[in-house]
């Protein structure tokens, strides 16, 4: 993503070949342990910039994030901004800048569009290319967890729904006893049960699961249907 000048702490220079290879700072996943992407899922992309040509070196999947195969754009801010959402991009370049003049670790959370106008969710990750004790260059690791956060949210969406089925024939069946016990209409069970929850600061679906184990559960046993409601 991400032209600056830079002092902190980093990853060997490695500037010749097609990209990235992370040397002395990534020197990749110890022994036995599953590879970063096994367990993440989420496509992931390198950046390599080095002060001294102002030249941005992409990974093919950091060239697929953003729409593009290698060779159909040249990698540069001016290129990249306009992916970037406009509300991010007051942050992506102070985040660069911060980053081109002081190192890192440093990561941020972007959103951006690709070719096709489809939205990502990109983490990026970068600190300092050093040769010996001097900053030459930042290199990053860039995330996409849109996947992830889409996968997560449908889970999110789904579990509730399905509580809320749950939670609503809890409250259907409340109502009937009610109704059977009472003789009152659907509306008034309800609005008893609704005032009873605002009365004790109780969820609705409490009180209806209440109602349901205190005439199930000790059925027969009179002490054990002792409710307000009831």
């Amino acid at each position: 993503m991400l032209s600056g000048r830079a002092g902190g702490s980093p990853r060997t220079a490695r500037k010749n070949g097609p990209l990235l290879t992370p040397t002395s700072k990534y020197p990749g996943p110890k022994p036995g342990r599953v590879p970063h992407s096994d367990f993440l899922d989420c496509p992931t992309g390198l950046v390599e910039y080095y002060f001294e040509d102002g030249i941005f070196r992409w990974s093919d999947g950091l060239y697929r994030m953003y729409g593009y195969e290698r060779g159909e754009v040249v990698p540069s801010m001016e290129m990249v901004l306009p992916h970037v959402e406009p509300e991010d991009r007051p942050r992506v370049l102070a985040y660069w800048d911060h980053v081109s003049k002081h190192g890192g670790p440093s990561s941020i959370y972007v959103s951006i569009r690709d070719r096709k106008d489809r939205q990502h969710k990109l983490l990026y990750s970068a600190d300092y290319i050093m040769d010996g004790t001097t900053p030459i260059g930042v290199w990053g690791v860039v995330v996409d967890l849109t996947t992830s956060i889409h996968t997560d949210r449908h889970q999110l969406a789904t579990e509730a729904v399905a509580a809320s089925a749950v939670n609503r024939a809890a409250i259907e069946q409340a109502k009937g006893i009610l109704m059977g016990r009472t003789g009152i209409t659907a509306d008034e069970a309800y609005g008893l049960m609704s005032q009873l929850s605002q009365d004790t600061n109780r969820k609705v679906y409490a009180i209806a699961q209440e109602i349901i184990e205190r005439t199930t559960v000790g059925a027969g046993d009179q002490g054990n249907q002792d409710h307000p409601l009831l």
